[in-house]
C-alpha cells in the first residue's frame, strides 16, 4: 500500500475568537496547493482514495487536487496518529489490510507522528512542511513488513 501524506497549504493565522476549523488558504496557500496538486496528479493512481480533515484550509488544498475526496473526522487538527492509523486500519504487525493508494490530507503533529511510527524514527526527525508531501509505501518482505520512504516533495521544489 501507498500512504501518501499531504499537509494543508499556508493558512490565514488563528485570530482571537475564530473556530479553527475554519481557517483559509492564503494566496500563497492557495498556489502552494495547486503547484503540489498538480505534480500529485500525474503520480497517483487513479483508483487513489482521499481522505480530508474538515478543516476548511485542508478542504481547499484538496480541492486543488481536482479529485472525489471523503472529510473524515479522524483527520481533524486535534487527532493523532493511532486514530487516523485506525481509521485506516494500519497495524503495526500487518500494515495495511489493502494495496492500492490512500492521501490523506490534514495537519501537523499527527502527519509527521504518522510518518516517524511506520519509518521507525523519532517524531521530531518527521516534520512535514505546509504543502508538503511524503509518500511511503509498505512491503511484506519476507514474513516482515516493511515501510519505505519514496518520495518528499515540497511546493517550493515545484
Amino acid at each position: 500500500m501507498d500512504l501518501i501524506l499531504w499537509r494543508h497549504a499556508q493558512a490565514l493565522d488563528a485570530e482571537p475568537g475564530c473556530d479553527d476549523l475554519s481557517r483559509a488558504l492564503t494566496h500563497k496557500g492557495e498556489g502552494q496547493a495547486a503547484r503540489v496538486a498538480k505534480w500529485l496528479d500525474r503520480q497517483l493512481p487513479e483508483s487513489t482514495r482521499v481522505l480530508v480533515s474538515p478543516a476548511r484550509r485542508a478542504e481547499q488544498t484538496a480541492r486543488a487536487l481536482g479529485r472525489k475526496f471523503k472529510f473524515r473526522d479522524e483527520l481533524a487538527p486535534q487527532s493523532n496518529a493511532d486514530e487516523a492509523l485506525a481509521f485506516i486500519q494500519w497495524t503495526a504487525e500487518n500494515g495495511p489490510p489493502h494495496k492500492g493508494a490512500v492521501l490523506l490530507v490534514g495537519h501537523q503533529p499527527m502527519l509527521g507522528q504518522i510518518a516517524a511510527r511506520l519509518l521507525g524514527v523519532d517524531e521530531a526527525a518527521c516534520d512535514i512542511r505546509k504543502g508538503a508531501v511524503w509518500w511511503l509505501r509498505s512491503r511484506q518482505r519476507e514474513q516482515e513488513l516493511r515501510v519505505h520512504l519514496v518520495s518528499v516533495i515540497s511546493p517550493e521544489l515545484i
